[in-house]
C-alpha cells in the first residue's frame, strides 16, 4: 500500500498520517511528527496499539511514565492505558502505529 493523497490526514497542527490499512479489526497508519509535535493524552477502551519507529526518536508517555524509543524500536500500549506520543527532539520522527481493533470511535481524551 502506498501513501495516497486520499488516505492522508493532518493532526495536531503540523503532524500527518497516512491510512495504509483501514479495517474494523485492524488499522495500520504511517505517521510523521515534526520536532515539538505531540498528541493529547488519551486512552482507548478496546484498541491495543503498537508503535514502531522507522526513523528519528520519540517519547511515549504511558500512565505518567515517559519511555524513550528510537528507530528500529517499538512499544505496545494496551487498552485502557492513558498515553501520548511526543517528539521533543530536533528531527522528524516517522513511525507506524498498528491498532487492533481500529481506534475509530474508541478514543477518550483526558481532561488535561
Amino acid at each position: 500500500m502506498q501513501r495516497d493523497a486520499d488516505r492522508h490526514y493532518l493532526w495536531g497542527g503540523n503532524s500527518e498520517g497516512w491510512h495504509l490499512l483501514q479495517r474494523q479489526d485492524l488499522s495500520v497508519i504511517a505517521e510523521r511528527v515534526p520536532p515539538g509535535g505531540a498528541e493529547r493524552r488519551h486512552r482507548h477502551a478496546q484498541s491495543r496499539q503498537f508503535f514502531y519507529l522507522l526513523s528519528g526518536r520519540a517519547l511515549i508517555e504511558m500512565a505518567g511514565r515517559e519511555v524513550a524509543i528510537a528507530a528500529g524500536q517499538g512499544l505496545e500500549v494496551p487498552p485502557g492505558l492513558p498515553h501520548r506520543f511526543m517528539n521533543p527532539y530536533d528531527e522528524d520522527v516517522h513511525f507506524l502505529v498498528v491498532s487492533m481493533p481500529t481506534t475509530r470511535g474508541d478514543r477518550i481524551d483526558d481532561a488535561i
